[in-house]
């Protein structure tokens, strides 16, 4: 089986030297890592079209593109490795993709990208900031994609899975739960400061506090102990309201009509 791996905080952080090295060590897989030179977290599905990309190898053998996740995803699969990998993995982030943070991340970006691509992908986050418990969290994915071998789930047909470990030693991890996403509050006022010449200088604020953590959220399983998975999709077609806007789309049509006639009576005239 062929894996690629991917991550938005560099080929250089932790969590996918320790995705790699626990990836690896599975029998009969083959892994590439092709990721971002720099941090690139926040960049969501970004692609670089105006700026020509550079990949090098560092010493490790681990690829790195000057661009976003997405972009390191895109020509790796485009041309760059020479094959089409049978699944795409992207993290360990540092640093949960929960709710809302799912539009913003570079992580699920990543890995929604080889999605995109009709290849089965799946984005690893530790919940917490600061690597702690990296190792169980590594060896939880590893866990994860070798079940998804066994069970012969990595196959042609492609799902797209976001997956938030909690920072907890291997032994006390809960079980698996299947979980939608949560949501946030909206973020925090954008922080503002005046460089030494005198310009004001922005930041955005931190991502707001939960707002929706009920029972079979990512936020409430996470806070349990429990690895959340959440399946997702790229449709954002909102097909419950699709009657409504066809209603509406008709009257604005007809308005749209009925002011064209009475431009056109008010030339005439």
């Amino acid at each position: 089986m062929k894996i690629l791996i991917s991550n938005d905080d560099g080929f250089q952080a932790p969590g996918i030297v320790a995705l790699y090295e626990a990836i690896s060590g599975i029998d009969g897989v083959q892994v590439e890592v092709v990721a971002p030179e720099q941090n690139n977290s926040a960049k969501s599905n970004a692609l670089t079209l105006h700026a020509p990309l550079y990949v090098h190898r560092a010493s490790n053998g681990f690829r790195y593109v000057n661009g976003t996740p997405a972009d390191c995803v895109h020509i790796a699969m485009t041309g760059l490795l020479g094959y089409r990998p049978d699944l795409v993995l992207a993290g360990i982030n540092n640093g949960a993709n929960m709710g809302d943070d799912t539009v913003y991340s570079g992580t699920v970006g990543a890995a929604m990208e080889g999605y995109l691509f009709g290849v089965p992908a799946i984005a690893f986050s530790q919940v917490e900031f600061g690597w702690k418990h990296l190792d169980a969290a590594a060896q939880k994915a590893r866990d994860i994609v070798q079940q998804m071998r066994q069970q012969q789930l990595v196959g042609s047909t492609p799902w797209l899975l976001n997956v938030n470990i909690p920072n907890l030693p291997l032994e006390q991890l809960g079980a698996i739960k299947l979980c939608r996403l949560g949501r946030r509050h909206a973020a925090e006022p954008v922080i503002t400061q005046v460089s030494p010449r005198g310009q004001t200088m922005y930041w955005i604020g931190s991502a707001g506090a939960v707002k929706d953590d009920a029972e079979g959220t990512d936020f409430h399983a996470t806070a349990h102990g429990h690895v959340a998975i959440t399946p997702l999709k790229i449709d954002l077609t909102d097909h419950q309201n699709l009657g409504y806007w066809a209603q509406t789309a008709s009257r604005l049509q007809a308005g749209l009509q009925a002011a064209a006639h009475a431009d056109r009576t008010q030339e005439q005239a």
